[in-house]
């Protein structure tokens, strides 16, 4: 007699409070298509920036219809795919080297040239990271030590994409990759090699885009990188 097949787990269902608490697994994408709203009115809604990164336990809220209006009308922050670089780095401008305590302690992600730095305008919007110019296939690193609380596509923007944990609120995104080297969960050492570049999301060539956040909040990565000379 042939054995049973087991019966397959049921989809998550519609949500219809009016506040949920992220399980492990939800992405914010999929708790706006069960709330049946958009995933950028959700995201305004509570004060969620790209690339959407949630956390177990987290309350979300739904957006009232006044709300959800006011968010379509007003522009978000994104990496906006930007023309070729040219054929040598930008000159390095003058930064900060002024490091929040409690910062980790990152190392470049690839050896690409900065094309786009942060807070570049770039029509009319301020860039959340920097964009790093590179070959498809190059290897992409882990910034610093940490665990990967996401890995896999997100379809708005940014494609192949990897967010690290390293603790005490920063985070660290890599986006436009080309292959993901990691899965969630998964402990990464600083220097591990997580993925390689490639041409995924807004990128219409082979490029890196790197970010470093605090508690969901944009940093500028350049006074926690090395100086390169």
């Amino acid at each position: 007699m042939a054995a049973p097949v087991p019966a397959l787990a049921a989809p998550p269902g519609p949500i219809i409070a009016w506040q949920y608490v992220v399980a492990d697994g939800d992405t914010l994408a999929a708790i706006a298509r069960r709330m049946g709203v958009r995933l950028e009115d959700l995201a305004a809604a509570n004060g969620i920036p790209a690339p959407y990164a949630v956390r177990a336990g987290q309350m979300i809220k739904r957006p009232d219809p006044a709300g959800a209006t006011k968010a379509r009308a007003a522009p978000r922050p994104a990496p906006i795919v930007r023309p070729a670089p040219p054929p040598r780095p930008l000159p390095e401008a003058p930064v900060s080297r002024r490091r929040e305590p409690g910062a980790p302690s990152l190392g470049w992600p690839t050896s690409g040239a900065v094309v786009t730095r942060f807070g570049a305008t770039v029509r009319g919007l301020p860039a959340n990271g920097i964009d790093l110019a590179a070959h498809a296939g190059m290897t992409v690193q882990a910034a610093a030590a940490g665990r990967v609380i996401y890995a896999g596509n997100e379809p708005e923007r940014f494609g192949q994409l990897i967010l690290i944990d390293h603790g005490g609120g920063w985070v660290t995104a890599y986006a436009y990759l080309g292959k993901v080297g990691v899965a969630e969960g998964q402990l990464v050492k600083a220097r591990q090699v997580i993925a390689r570049i490639g041409q995924s999301g807004e990128a219409r060539r082979p490029l890196l885009h790197f970010e470093l956040r605090k508690g969901n909040v944009p940093r500028d990565p350049a006074p926690y990188l090395p100086v390169r000379l």
